[in-house]
């Protein structure tokens, strides 16, 4: 029986630890590619004993049975709470920097966070069959599409710390580790905010098929009929395309690359699989770099990637993001921060912002050339005029002795600028 979205919410405002199975709680070390895979591979989940198979909540619905006045009291309004706790948010993104550091996990993370974005379709507008980020890859039926060969080993990394932080969504938890993963691993800071509902039922996961291929009959028709579904455009596909400067494709999990190469042999991390670029823990440019030289056959170029260069739309931007870094990281962190917000229900509407984003500069803040003070400025003036003897009825009265002492200071001052032939003053030096 599945679980209602307001026992779901009561769970999630309260401090109770919600977890997958034992399975899934076990943690593991891997990367993998971020965008792309083969739907030729099957997909085991023989470790897998069971990703709530009814709901991710299976007590909840039997206590609300029994007690359906549960979490409320009567005559009064259950409180309503965010999707996500910010605190809880800022310190989960400490822990999976941690995380990263000790695992180099930094593609599979990546990978995480797409796929649970990528199954978004424009054209459908009810939440959550229009899918998009929304926890839904934690259950089972997800888990088993050919698209997420190998993402049972990223839940497993995450696990740990949703058990730690239990009032964060999965949706958020799983965009958090895919934007601190890119960050971590030099890219660009991306714009991201958080509140994403979760889903509540395996039931709800969508149906196979939404994510992109890696090897299709026409690579960019391919490309376009998946990221257009999501409302992308050709720039944003080419930039999200250059994560791949990330990570490694397996041939046991998608069907694709080497079992290993010069630049995966001895890891970091689990060793084997084909990389796109030789530092594939360093986020940058290289992946538009090393397809555009063609230099080395131990570095993987998938049927999608090629078509980058091949499509003369898609051409001109990796053209582009090969010359200028600087352009890539700035497309690439607007495209992905859309793809991890489209489709996506959040509460509070407008989001959660975890990262305080520096003050911009506004030259009016600073003019001194106001055409009127302030009421207590005004008040302050009046109170120090009045206080020597003035009034707003009668000028202040002339003090022929304050009058001398200030030209007196006045000779002075011209005297020392203007008279003084004795000055030995040295700047000069430091």
């Amino acid at each position: 029986m599945a679980v209602s979205l307001s026992a779901a919410s009561h769970l999630l405002c309260s401090s109770t630890r919600v977890s997958l199975s034992p399975a899934v709680a076990s943690s593991s070390s891997s990367t993998s590619a971020p965008l792309v895979s083969s739907t030729s591979s099957p997909h085991s989940l023989s470790s897998l004993r069971s990703v709530a198979s009814t709901s991710l909540f299976p007590h909840s619905s039997l206590v609300q049975k029994k007690y359906p006045n549960y979490g409320r009291s009567k005559g009064m309004v259950s409180p309503k709470c965010a999707a996500s706790d910010a605190a809880q948010l800022k310190s989960a993104k400490e822990d999976i920097k941690v995380l990263l550091r000790t695992n180099f996990c930094h593609p599979i993370l990546v990978r995480l966070g797409w796929h649970d974005a990528g199954t978004y379709n424009k054209n459908i507008e009810e939440w959550p069959q229009r899918g998009g980020a929304n926890g839904s890859l934690r259950f089972e039926p997800e888990l088993k599409h050919a698209a997420n060969a190998g993402l049972i080993s990223a839940l497993k990394l995450i696990q740990p710390i949703k058990d730690k932080y239990p009032n964060i969504s999965y949706a958020d938890l799983f965009q958090l580790a895919s934007a601190t993963a890119v960050e971590e691993a030099g890219g660009p800071d991306i714009p991201m905010k958080y509140g994403r509902v979760d889903v509540v039922a395996p039931e709800q996961c969508p149906e196979e098929g939404r994510l992109p291929d890696a090897g299709p009959p026409s690579p960019a028709d391919h490309l376009r009929d998946v990221f257009y579904r999501m409302g992308l455009n050709d720039k944003e596909i080419v930039a999200l395309s250059g994560a791949h400067t990330l990570g490694r494709a397996r041939p046991d999990r998608s069907g694709w690359g080497k079992p290993e190469t010069k630049y995966t042999k001895t890891g970091p991390g689990e060793p084997g699989g084909q990389s796109w670029t030789v530092k594939w823990l360093k986020f940058d440019n290289s992946y538009f770099k090393d397809i555009k030289e063609k230099r080395d056959e131990d570095l993987l170029v998938l049927p999608t990637d090629a078509a980058l260069f091949e499509d003369p739309s898609f051409k001109n931007y990796a053209e582009k993001y090969a010359e200028d870094p600087a352009a890539f990281f700035k497309d690439y962190a607007e495209a992905h921060a859309k793809l991890s917000n489209i489709g996506a229900k959040f509460d509070p509407p407008e989001g959660i912002i975890i990262d305080n984003a520096p003050e911009k500069f506004v030259a009016a803040k600073y003019s001194n050339e106001k055409k009127e003070l302030s009421d207590s400025m005004k008040k302050k003036i009046r109170a120090e005029y009045e206080a020597i003897g003035g009034s707003p009825d009668k000028p202040l009265p002339t003090n022929y002795f304050l009058n001398i002492i200030i030209a007196i200071g006045v000779l002075v001052l011209l005297s020392t600028l203007f008279g003084g032939g004795n000055n030995n003053s040295d700047f000069s030096g430091f």
